[in-house]
């Protein structure tokens, strides 16, 4: 699910089988570029280049001129989905209006405005429902980010004539690493000098979303150091557990899946291990990407479209089922 609305027609039409995830983050950009399909001579094979990544140092977050070095290196050819760190975009939780739905985005500006530092003048965003609470109170995640800055970066990539695809906050990038599964999984991700974030997905859905604080030089810190950021995550992780199953009403939490861009993570991984009743596990990249976790989320960006079609069939069977 894209966060932010679609920007389809700021951009030119052109058709690639290249993907791309781009991520925004502190001072810096990251880039990935899933393979574009080859053809053999004989034009009956199909073969796939590996993936490449790229990673640009950014002056005073001036992002839309080092989208431009990524034209330079040939990476900006093909549909491209953006990614949003938290310096970007402000997500909150609030009561669903009881308002038509064509009606909502606009209601929701001035619903959160006394919530969130960006002014609705200058304010895009989408939201995404979420299950209902106990006592069937219905909420909503609402995502907004400023609109001076993404157009200018939107300005800045269609100069390359790249394909914008989709918009997404990292929490859903890193959601899409996951493969659609039946039972919860919670993820705990993080983007390189970024802060962690706490996800539970079940079904493909994003249940729950939590931005820590304290965690973005975690990768710093030699191993007998992290025993306090571990005893602190899992307080976080058991309190996170305990909504998902009291408010939100869901079955236990089977697992937890790690994913830390640093040389102890594995080490992280097992000490969190001995903090929770709940099995921990270092998170499966895809194919030919396990060596790159540190661009997860530009990873999960460019899955959008595998993870769209994986709830699809879900969706598709289980009324295969229901019908039955």
């Amino acid at each position: 699910m894209s966060l932010l609305t679609r920007i389809n027609k700021l951009f030119s039409k052109q058709q690639a089988d290249q993907i791309i995830g781009i991520a925004l983050q502190q001072e810096s950009l990251s880039a990935c570029t899933m393979p574009a399909l080859t053809r053999s001579s004989s034009e009956s094979n199909v073969a796939l280049s590996p993936p490449s990544f790229q990673h640009i140092e950014v002056n005073a977050a001036d992002f839309s001129k080092s989208a431009l070095s990524l034209q330079d290196d040939g990476v900006l050819v093909g549909q491209c989905h953006l990614v949003l760190n938290a310096q970007q975009s402000q997500i909150v939780q609030v009561d669903k209006p009881n308002i038509p739905a064509a009606e909502m985005v606009a209601a929701l500006k001035w619903q959160i405005k006394d919530l969130v530092t960006i002014s609705p003048d200058n304010m895009v965003l989408d939201y995404f429902d979420g299950p209902l609470l106990s006592g069937g109170i219905e909420k909503i995640q609402v995502v907004c980010a400023p609109l001076n800055e993404l157009k200018k970066l939107v300005g800045t990539l269609n100069q390359t004539g790249v394909d914008v695809v989709s918009i997404v906050t990292e929490e859903f990038a890193f959601a899409n690493l996951l493969p659609f599964q039946k039972e919860a999984c919670l993820l705990v991700c993080q983007q390189p000098n970024e802060e962690i974030v706490l996800l539970i997905v079940k079904q493909g859905q994003l249940y729950f979303q939590r931005r820590l604080r304290g965690f973005s030089k975690m990768a710093l810190k030699a191993e007998h150091e992290l025993t306090m950021m571990i005893d602190s995550l899992a307080l976080e992780i058991q309190r996170s557990s305990d909504y998902f199953e009291r408010q939100l009403k869901q079955a236990p939490i089977k697992e937890i899946k790690v994913l830390l861009p640093m040389e102890s993570e594995g080490y992280f991984a097992r000490k969190l291990a001995e903090n929770t009743h709940i099995p921990v596990a270092l998170l499966t990249m895809p194919d030919n990407c396990q060596q790159h976790r540190d661009y997860a989320a530009t990873i999960g960006a460019t899955l959008f479209d595998t993870r769209q079609a994986e709830r699809a069939t879900a969706a598709q069977s289980s009324e295969s089922i229901y019908a039955s």
